[in-house]
């Protein structure tokens, strides 16, 4: 339908006679039906993540479905959704949302994220005019892409589409989420998923997942697909709160090139049991039929978390990205941040409040580690990463050893609950100032 809203008024003006209409149209058949059958499989691919994920996290979902009950936009009775009583019975077994419950509540969120960048100026942001010429099929891209540019439903496709990327690959909580962990409103929100989706070339990556299609296990795709959406989560966070005005292509321009050249510095850059557990997911993701570029890649997404930092970190120092990149992971190691993040993200959350203490607890420890590594870079210009952490942390006396005792003792009780991290946390706080 939208190809023809595109061609009436071709023919109208004359500039396109009817009978090259009808054959255009003919001609779009296979490929209108592709991007439909592509549109299908991001959606079932979507559900079956959380289909997975489903009694993990019920009380996520749950809060989603009290929030737009108490906007009006979702009926549970009309949609026959379970009540808080039963939601609070499959909690007790172990159930979650079956795949028709979580159909519905991936559509209404949906729906909910439509409207409100409708409501929006984001339709309007020049990079994501994209959105609008990737929707059409490609031969209607290349002769006509001004009558794309002016099509009277423009601002309805690109919200659509802008839709489409961000709950399709993220949920139907992250945007919500985002909401109350930022204060960030939810176009702010797919602004800045869309640039970090760009930063990052997610689109790139997910291909080559999709690609292995009925080559590998299954499990081997979704540990693909969920390692992409754990980064694009904290670059979303990341851009949120450190960007008060984020345009796109601003936001890609700032960032795409460094991050390209920090992907490649990561197998070099990487020390410590950062260093191990990149070696080890590369080789046990190649073992199991990844093909070992892919593998590389995937394994690296943990480590690119720091990626954004490290960016901005090498340009406020006039360093390159590979010494920046070095000298941070070097901090982690000495410091022991990578074993105090990897207790956070193991910290179980019963609820959105304790999600977001989580979320709290590891931004405030990156910021440290930040911070820190900013403090090596600005004493000295000369020597390997180790040799200038190593000459900072001579100089940093009382306050490492404190924070060394403090992190030997939480290693050796098993710290894994949310009052020992947040000591943790504190305590490494003062290592910054």
């Amino acid at each position: 339908m939208n190809i023809k809203i595109l061609l009436n008024p071709l023919v109208a003006e004359r500039k396109l006679s009817r009978g090259d209409r009808n054959r255009l149209l003919s001609r779009q058949t296979s490929e209108v039906a592709s991007l439909v059958l592509r549109n299908n499989y991001l959606q079932s691919q979507a559900l079956s993540t959380l289909e997975a994920q489903s009694a993990a996290r019920l009380p996520e979902f749950q809060h989603l479905i009290r929030s737009l009950e108490r906007s009006g936009e979702l009926s549970r009775a009309l949609e026959f959704l379970p009540s808080d009583d039963e939601l609070a019975e499959r909690r007790k077994s172990g159930i979650g949302l079956t795949r028709p419950e979580l159909a519905i509540l991936l559509a209404y969120s949906k729906i909910w994220l439509n409207n409100h960048l409708l409501a929006s100026d984001v339709p309007e942001d020049p990079y994501l005019s994209a959105e609008l010429e990737r929707y059409f099929p490609a031969p209607v891209r290349e002769r006509f892409p001004r009558a794309i540019a002016r099509h009277r439903l423009r601002r309805e496709i690109i919200a659509t589409a802008t839709t489409n990327s961000l709950v399709n690959r993220m949920g139907p909580t992250f945007v919500p989420r985002a909401q109350e962990d930022t204060g960030a409103g939810p176009a702010q929100v797919a602004r800045a998923y869309s640039a970090a989706r760009e930063i990052f070339a997610m689109r790139a990556l997910w291909e080559h997942i999709e690609a292995l299609d009925n080559k590998v296990p299954a499990g081997l795709q979704y540990e693909g697909s969920f390692q992409t959406s754990r980064l694009l989560r904290h670059a979303t966070y990341w851009l949120l709160t450190s960007r008060s005005s984020l345009q796109v292509d601003a936001a890609v321009g700032e960032f795409r090139a460094g991050v390209r050249a920090l992907e490649a510095e990561i197998p070099q850059a990487l020390t410590g049991a950062e260093l191990t557990r990149f070696e080890e997911s590369r080789a046990r993701l190649a073992a199991s039929g990844m093909p070992p570029p892919l593998a590389s890649r995937v394994a690296s997404l943990e480590a690119l978390n720091a990626a954004l930092d490290i960016v901005e970190i090498s340009a406020a120092h006039r360093a390159s990205v590979s010494e920046t990149a070095r000298v941070y992971f070097e901090v982690g190691t000495r410091i022991g941040f990578d074993w105090l993040r990897a207790r956070i993200e193991k910290l179980a959350v019963d609820g959105p409040w304790q999600a977001i203490a989580r979320t709290g607890l590891r931004d405030a420890a990156l910021r440290v580690q930040r911070r820190l590594s900013e403090r090596v870079l600005a004493r000295s210009e000369r020597g390997s990463a180790e040799a200038r952490v190593g000459a900072w942390a001579e100089s940093a006396g009382n306050d490492l050893a404190l924070w060394q005792r403090t992190l030997a003792d939480m290693r050796a009780a098993g710290a894994g609950d949310f009052a020992t991290l947040t000591v943790g946390v504190e305590s490494v706080r003062r290592l910054a100032g």
